[in-house]
């Protein structure tokens, strides 16, 4: 059974950077597409990011282009999102997901496998 772990999380200034990584069991990682989608409290998940099981394409909220940047590294069987500039809007719950195919999509009815979420809160 696929399963997903975060890790990277944590407090942080505006302005400042993290890394989150996904790290994946199972077979077949490198069949799907990944992504990584973020909830605030009081709001709906949302998407952030999405890359293509060979890494060749990506797609980004536009509120991140720019600040965010996915990758993956099949042969460690790993997703990661490095997120510069970070602002206060950043703050959320962020899941990394496994798409049901190989192409990238903004719908969570298209991501099959969720992690547990690592908490993202920056200050002021």
């Amino acid at each position: 059974q696929v399963q997903l772990v975060e890790t990277g999380g944590g407090l942080v200034q505006a302005g400042g950077s993290l890394r989150l990584s996904c790290a994946a069991s199972g077979r077949t990682f490198s069949s799907s597409a990944m992504a990584w989608f973020r909830q605030a409290p009081g709001k709906e998940r949302e998407f952030v990011a999405s890359i293509t099981k060979s890494g060749g394409s990506t797609d980004y909220l536009d509120s991140v282009k720019g600040r965010f940047t996915i990758s993956r590294d099949n042969a460690k069987m790993t997703v990661a999102l490095q997120m510069n500039s970070l602002k206060l809007e950043d703050t959320a719950v962020y899941y990394c997901a496994r798409a049901r195919l190989g192409i990238i999509s903004r719908s969570t009815s298209l991501y099959a496998v969720w992690g547990q979420g690592t908490q993202v809160t920056v200050s002021s």
